[in-house]
């Protein structure tokens, strides 16, 4: 009978244990690259839910700031007689409330979006910041669609578009990174504390009146108006009437006062945001 050879005795092969943990350090804005495609398929999602299942679709865009516009112009342009630099006070309104109604819906979206996605961040990982951004970024489908019918009011009023108008694209660019100052502080506060989206609709009111929509800001006393251009959406506003109606005042120091309160708002959000990333998929 034939030897047996009893095979050599192996160790179990080593295993690894991974542990993944919050990163709590620097912004990696890396990742928002590495994950474009995903900030697309979400605002391509949230332009499609937000219209479907509805009788005028994007038309919606149009119907909010032109009846905006019409309340405006009977109870400020035409009862209380308010100035309007010099332009028929309908272009006037409209022309404020374009670059306000991105604002103000980006602000809300942004604000909910974590809440909103939130099966998303507890099922996998991306950059959380994707969401708000996303949020901010499909409000700028209204506004083009908006954008044609100040384009139509013009022409009906005889308000000739000036060469300022190539400047718009940066002032909207503010309009956006201003929404998402804001989103990120709200968006992670409503995270923590839930009624904090009770107070957003207040919020927005106040802020409108605070803006100079149905007003010209030459209406401010002049020792209020270093502080009233704090406000960062005085400074869109102005300069997008500048842009669009020929208005001979340049918003030079008002929007350099709006830009600064932009940037600290934005820099201040990005860290509040990521200082509360790593607690986002356990409380939300």
């Amino acid at each position: 009978m034939a030897d047996t050879v009893a095979p050599p005795v192996t160790s179990a092969p080593s295993r690894r244990t991974v542990v993944i943990t919050p990163d709590a350090g620097a912004l990696n804005l890396r990742d928002l690259w590495e994950y474009r495609d995903l900030l697309f398929f979400l605002v391509w999602r949230d332009v499609k839910v937000r219209y479907k299942q509805t009788i005028f679709g994007a038309a919606w865009a149009i119907i909010q700031p032109f009846f905006t516009m019409v309340v405006f112009s009977i109870f400020f342009g035409q009862l209380a007689k308010m100035p309007s630099d010099g332009v028929p006070y309908p272009v006037f309104a409209y022309c404020a409330l374009l670059p306000w109604q991105v604002f103000a819906n980006a602000m809300n979206s942004a604000s909910n979006s974590l809440v909103n996605n939130q099966h998303l961040i507890k099922k996998v990982y991306f950059p959380r910041l994707v969401v708000p951004i996303a949020a901010v970024l499909d409000g700028l489908v209204d506004f083009a669609v908006a954008f044609v019918v100040l384009l139509g009011m013009l022409w009906f009023y005889g308000v000739t578009p000036t060469w300022n108008m190539v400047w718009l694209p940066l002032f909207l660019l503010l309009v956006v990174v201003t929404a998402l100052a804001v989103g990120l502080w709200l968006s992670a506060l409503n995270v923590m504390y839930r009624d904090v989206r009770y107070t957003i609709g207040f919020l927005t009111q106040l802020w409108m009146f605070a803006t100079p929509i149905a007003y010209p800001s030459s209406l401010v006393p002049e020792q209020w108006r270093a502080i009233y251009a704090l406000n960062p959406m005085v400074g869109v506003v102005e300069a997008f009437r500048w842009a669009m109606l020929g208005i001979q005042t340049p918003p030079g120091p008002v929007l350099g006062a709006s830009v600064t309160a932009v940037t600290f708002l934005l820099v201040g959000g990005l860290f509040f945001f990521k200082r509360m990333e790593q607690r986002f998929a356990d409380v939300v």
